[in-house]
C-alpha cells in the first residue's frame, strides 16, 4: 500500500531541490565525491567571510575565514634614519659594487620588523627555559604516554596533527644493534629540520644545528651504542612557519645510521617516533609583514546508516549556491550552502524527504591555541580566539534553527535530533576597524547579525542573497559552444588538453568573476594572494598583498568583465597606503608631499622595503597601483572619481618619482635608483620596468590634469622630465633590455617578465612602436612558456596583446593542466579550479580570465578592437556585457572564426571607433544609445 503522506513529502522535496533556478549547464562546477583535500573543496564568500565546503556525507567539514583576521597589529614599519643611507647605496651601485650595496641596504634600509628590538633578549630567555630540562633525552625516561607520529615527513609536524604549533617538541625512537661496533665512526642523518635541533643518542648530545635548508648529519663514535636497544632523542625548537622534520626532498640515506667508511652498513630509523610538546610559547618571530590567518572550522557529524548512493556536490555560479545531494538508507538528503552579503552570514540549510531524518552534531575546531568555546543561548555556540602573535580579538557564532525535533547546545557542541529541517547560520567578526584602530567589539557584531537573521525566514535570506549576487554576476555572459557537463569538473580538467573542451574556458572566466565577487565587495578588504580563502596560520608568503604583480593581477579582469564595483576595496587600500606611504617617502628618500610603496603590504598598510634587499627595494608599487585608478576613469568616464579620488593620489605618486629620479653619469638619462627588476637580478640602478611605470604615470597625470583643468605647471614639469627618462632599449640579442645595461641572459627563464610591463598591463609600448613590440616578443620567446600559475597568466595576456591568439591559447592549455599528477604538484589548476603557483594563489585565476578576455576585445581611448587574438580553437562563441574604455558595453558573436554581429551600448555618449580586422567604423553616440553592426561593421 502506498504511503500517500510520504509520497507527498517526497514530491515536495523534489520540487524544493529543483527550485533554485535552472542554471545554465555551463555555470556549474560539479563532483561525484566529497572533497579529499582543501583544493578539492569549493569556495564561498561575500568579501568579508569566506568558506571552503568539503561536502562530506558522514562528516561535513567547513573551513572558514574572516577577512580582517591577521597577525600582528597597528605599528610603525619605518626605519627613521634610512634616508641617510640612500646616497651611499646609490654610490656603491654606480661603482658596480652590487654585493656591498645589498649588504648596506639589508642592514640599514629595510623596514622594521615586528618585535625586532625585544626579540634577541626574549629568544635567549626562552632558549634558557626549554634547554634547562633534558631529562627527555635519557634512555630510561618513560615515554609511554607520549603520542606517536610517522617520521620523516615532507611538510613538518603540521601534517602530523600539530598544525599551527610553534615551540619546543621532543621526539624519541629506539633501534636495535645486533652486532658490536669496534670504535667506528658512525653518521646519523635526519634530513632537514626546522628550525633548531639538539640530537642525542643514548642521552649523549651528538649534534646541534639550525637553518631550514641544512641537512642534519652528525658524526659520533660507535662507543655510544650498546648491543640491544638504543635510544635517539631530538629536541626541535621551531619559531614560526613549518616545524619539525620538514624536508620535501627526502632522499635515500635520510633517517639512517651508517658507518662512515662502510656506507652499506646502516640501520634505518625511518619508523614511528614518539613525541611530546614541551613548550608552545616561543617569542614572536620578527616579521616584516603580517600574515592573513585561518579562523576556524565547523564539523557537522551526521548520524546516518546504510549505504550512500547518488552523491553529487555542485557549485552554481549563477546563484552562488553550493548543494550536496545524496541518498542514504533510501532517504534523499540535500544540503544548501551560501554566504550572504546583505546579511553578512553563512547559511547551511539541510532537508530530507522523510520526517525526523536530520540527526547531527556540530562542533567548532581551530588551529589557534588561544580560544574559548561558549554556549551563547539555546540555539547558538560561540568561539572566541586571539592569534598567539596578534592584537586582534575574534568571535564566531554558529546558530541552529530546526523544524520539529530538538536542539541541545553545550559549551562544546550543538546537537540536533529528529528534525525535519535544520538551518545553520555562521557569523564572524574581529576587533578590526581600520589599519590603525582595533577597538571593535566582535561579539556585539555577531549578536547584531544573528538578531537580524532571526527576523527573516530562510527563503527570504536566500532570495536576498541571490538577488544581490546576480545584480553583479548577471551583467556578463560568455559561451564558446555547448558545454561538456556530463563529466565532473575535475574530469573535464584532466581531459581538457586532449579533448579541447573550450567551453571549460567560458566556465573558467565566469568562475574568476565568481571568485572576485566572493572576495572583493564594497566595504571589505581587497582580494589577497589567496582571495579570502586560507586554511593555515603560516600561509604561503603570508597570504598578503604582493604589489609587484599579484595584487594588481587580481583586478586585471574587473573592468572588462563588468565587475567595476568590485574594485572599491582595492581603491580603499590604495588610499590607505598613499597615506602611510608618505611617511616612508620622507624617512627613506627625504621626499615630502609624496608617497611610495614597495613590493608588499598587509592589512596594517606597511609601505617600507621588506624581506631582502636584493628584491625588496623596489619603488614601483605606488606607480603601478595608480594604473587601476586611471583605468577606472577610462572605463567609466567618471570625472568626479578622477577629480576626487584618483588624481590626488596619482599626483603625489608622480611627485615622488619627480624627486627620486637621478641622472645617470654614463648616459645623462634620468634613472630609478636603487631598485630592482622584480624579482630578478638583485639591487640595481635603472631597471626598465620602473621607467615604464613612471612614464605611464606621468602620461596619465598630464592627461588627467588637462581633463580636470588643473595643475598645468606640475603637468609641464612632468612632461619635461618625461623626455629625459631612460628609454626602452633593444639589446644585442634583439630583446627588450631588462636593465639599463645590455646584460640579459637569453637562457634565463625567470617567472617574472617585469620588463614587459610596458606592453601589458601598461601601454608604454604599443603597436605603433613596432621595433619595440618585436623586441618584447623576442624577450618573451627567450623567457619561455614555462611558469607558475600567475606567470602563465601574465604571458597569456602578453601574447594576446601581441595579437598572437595561438600562442596565448597554448599557454591557456598549460594553465589548465591538472596541478597534481602522479602525486607531484606543479603549476596549473587544482580540482576545484583554483590556480596553482604552487601552492594555491588566486592571481592566476584572475589573470587567466583577463587573458581570455584580451583575446576577445582590447580597447583604449582611441579604439575598440574586436577579436584581436582569437585562437582557432575557439571558432564559435558569443559574449554579452563585456566592457571597453569610454564606458561602452559590447555584445557580439562569431562563427567559424569570423565576426557575425555586434551591439554597442554607449553609457556616456562619447564618440566610438570600432575595429575588426581591416574593418573600421567611427560613429557618434548619445548617452544610453544602442548601436547594431554586422560582421563587417556595417550599421544595421
Amino acid at each position: 500500500m502506498i504511503d500517500l503522506k510520504k509520497l507527498l513529502y517526497h514530491i515536495i522535496f523534489i520540487l524544493v531541490i529543483t527550485s533554485v533556478g535552472h542554471a545554465q549547464q555551463s555555470l556549474l562546477l560539479w563532483y561525484d565525491k566529497p572533497a579529499a583535500a582543501w583544493t578539492d573543496a569549493l569556495p564561498l564568500g561575500n568579501g568579508s567571510l569566506g568558506a571552503m565546503v568539503y561536502g562530506g556525507v558522514q562528516e561535513d567539514h567547513i573551513q572558514f575565514n574572516e577577512e580582517t583576521l591577521w597577525s600582528d597589529g597597528p605599528r610603525d614599519y619605518n626605519r627613521k634614519d634610512a634616508y641617510q643611507y640612500l646616497q651611499p647605496i646609490r654610490t656603491l651601485l654606480v661603482e658596480d659594487k652590487q654585493a656591498e650595496a645589498e649588504e648596506l641596504a639589508q642592514e640599514h634600509f629595510m623596514g622594521m620588523k615586528s618585535n625586532e628590538v625585544e626579540y634577541p633578549f626574549k629568544k635567549q630567555q626562552w632558549l634558557n627555559k626549554v634547554r634547562s630540562d633534558t631529562v627527555y633525552a635519557l634512555p630510561l625516561f618513560n615515554d609511554a604516554k607520549w603520542l606517536v607520529a610517522k617520521v620523516p615527513t615532507r611538510d613538518g609536524w603540521e601534517k602530523e596533527g600539530l598544525a599551527g604549533l610553534d615551540g619546543a617538541v621532543w621526539f624519541r625512537t629506539t633501534f636495535d644493534v645486533s652486532n658490536e661496533f669496534n670504535n667506528e665512526e658512525l653518521i646519523i642523518n635526519l634530513g632537514k629540520v626546522r628550525d633548531i635541533d639538539y640530537t642525542y643518542i643514548n642521552g649523549k648530545l651528538v649534534g646541534v644545528d639550525s637553518g631550514a635548508n641544512t641537512v642534519r648529519e652528525y658524526h659520533f663514535n660507535s662507543s655510544l651504542l650498546q648491543k640491544g636497544k638504543n635510544t635517539i632523542a631530538v629536541q626541535i625548537l621551531n619559531f614560526g612557519d613549518k616545524g619539525g622534520f620538514a624536508d620535501k626532498s627526502i632522499k635515500p640515506g635520510y633517517f639512517t645510521i651508517r658507518a662512515a667508511h662502510h656506507p652499506a652498513q646502516k640501520i634505518s630509523i625511518n619508523n614511528n617516533w614518539k613525541y611530546f610538546i614541551q613548550d608552545r610559547t616561543p617569542p614572536e618571530l620578527p616579521a616584516y609583514n603580517a600574515s592573513y590567518l585561518a579562523f576556524a572550522d565547523v564539523f557537522f557529524k551526521w548520524k546516518l546508516n546504510g549505504p550512500t548512493t547518488a552523491y553529487k556536490r555542485i557549485l552554481n555560479l549563477d546563484s552562488a549556491l553550493q548543494t550536496v545531494t545524496f541518498t542514504n538508507n533510501n532517504i534523499h538528503y540535500k544540503r544548501t550552502y551560501f554566504i550572504s552579503y546583505p546579511q553578512q552570514a553563512m547559511v547551511m540549510h539541510c532537508i530530507a524527504d522523510a520526517k525526523k531524518a536530520i540527526n547531527l552534531e556540530a562542533v567548532f575546531s581551530t588551529l589557534h591555541p588561544n580560544y574559548t568555546l561558549k554556549k551563547i543561548n539555546d540555539t547558538t555556540l560561540g568561539i572566541y580566539l586571539q592569534p598567539v602573535h596578534g592584537a586582534l580579538k575574534a568571535t564566531a557564532f554558529l546558530s541552529a534553527h530546526a523544524i520539529n525535533g530538538n536542539t541541545h547546545v553545550t559549551d562544546s557542541s550543538i546537537v540536533v535530533g529528529n528534525a525535519d529541517v535544520v538551518t545553520f547560520y555562521l557569523v564572524a567578526a574581529t576587533s578590526f576597524k581600520n589599519y590603525h584602530d582595533i577597538s571593535g567589539n566582535p561579539e556585539d557584531s555577531c549578536l547584531r547579525r544573528l538578531s537580524a537573521l532571526n527576523r527573516l525566514s530562510y527563503a527570504t535570506i536566500k532570495a536576498q542573497h541571490i538577488k544581490d549576487y546576480q545584480s553583479l554576476f548577471n551583467t556578463f555572459s560568455v559561451s564558446f559552444g555547448k558545454p561538456n557537463n556530463l563529466l565532473p569538473t575535475n574530469q573535464r580538467l584532466i581531459q581538457f588538453k586532449n579533448n579541447q573542451d573550450v567551453s571549460l574556458l567560458a566556465l573558467y572566466m565566469q568562475y574568476a568573476r565568481y571568485l572576485l565577487i566572493s572576495s572583493s565587495r564594497k566595504g571589505t578588504q581587497p582580494a589577497n594572494l589567496q582571495g579570502i580563502w586560507n586554511d593555515e596560520l603560516t600561509p604561503p608568503w603570508g597570504s598578503k598583498y604582493t604589489t609587484n604583480i599579484n595584487l594588481e593581477m587580481n583586478y586585471w579582469s574587473a573592468e572588462t568583465l563588468n565587475l567595476s564595483s568590485c574594485l572599491q576595496p582595492l581603491f580603499s587600500l590604495i588610499n590607505d597606503v598613499s597615506t602611510t606611504g608618505e611617511e616612508t617617502a620622507r624617512n627613506y628618500y627625504g621626499i615630502s608631499n609624496a608617497w611610495v610603496l614597495h613590493h608588499n603590504t598587509d592589512i596594517w598598510r606597511g609601505t617600507v622595503p621588506v624581506n631582502a634587499s636584493n628584491h625588496g627595494i623596489w619603488v614601483g608599487g605606488s606607480g603601478w597601483l595608480c594604473l587601476p585608478l586611471w583605468q577606472h576613469f577610462l572605463f567609466t568616464a567618471d570625472t568626479a572619481f578622477l577629480r576626487n579620488e584618483a588624481y590626488p593620489i596619482m599626483k603625489k605618486a608622480a611627485n615622488f618619482y619627480k624627486h627620486f629620479l637621478v641622472k645617470d653619469s654614463a648616459t645623462g638619462w634620468l634613472i630609478s635608483s636603487p631598485s630592482n627588476s622584480p624579482e630578478n637580478g638583485g639591487l640595481v640602478a635603472g631597471p626598465t620596468m620602473d621607467h615604464q611605470i613612471i612614464r605611464q604615470l606621468y602620461k596619465d597625470c598630464i592627461m588627467a590634469a588637462a581633463i580636470l583643468h588643473t595643475d598645468s605647471l606640475f603637468a609641464y614639469s612632468l612632461a619635461q622630465q618625461y623626455k629625459k627618462i631612460a628609454p626602452n632599449q633593444i639589446g644585442k640579442f634583439g630583446q627588450l633590455q631588462e636593465w639599463l645595461q645590455d646584460v640579459d641572459d637569453t637562457a634565463n627563464h625567470h617567472r617574472h617578465v617585469s620588463f614587459l610591463w610596458g606592453v601589458y598591463p601598461g601601454s608604454d609600448i604599443t603597436p605603433k612602436d613596432s621595433a619595440l613590440m618585436q623586441a618584447a616578443k623576442q624577450s618573451l620567446l627567450y623567457r619561455g612558456d614555462s611558469g607558475t600559475g600567475w606567470s602563465l597568466a601574465w604571458k597569456i595576456n602578453l601574447w594576446a596583446r601581441l595579437k598572437d591568439g595561438e600562442h596565448a591559447f597554448q599557454l591557456v592549455n598549460d594553465l589548465l593542466t591538472p596541478a597534481i599528477q602522479n602525486g607531484k604538484e606543479s603549476g596549473g589548476t587544482y580540482n576545484n579550479l583554483f590556480d596553482a603557483h604552487p601552492p594555491f594563489q588566486i592571481d592566476g585565476n584572475f589573470g587567466g580570465a583577463a587573458g581570455i578576455a584580451n583575446m576577445l576585445v582590447q580597447s583604449d581611448m582611441n579604439k575598440i578592437e574586436l577579436l584581436p587574438a582569437l585562437p582557432t580553437k575557439i571558432p564559435h562563441g558569443n559574449v554579452s556585457g563585456i566592457c571597453a574604455v569610454s564606458d561602452f558595453k559590447l555584445s557580439f558573436s562569431w562563427k567559424d572564426g569570423s565576426l557575425q554581429q555586434v551591439t554597442v551600448t554607449s553609457l556616456s555618449g562619447l564618440p566610438c571607433r570600432l575595429r575588426y580586422k581591416q574593418y573600421v567604423t567611427d560613429f557618434l553616440t548619445t548617452k544610453n544609445g544602442v548601436y547594431h553592426f554586422d560582421g563587417k561593421l556595417n550599421i544595421l
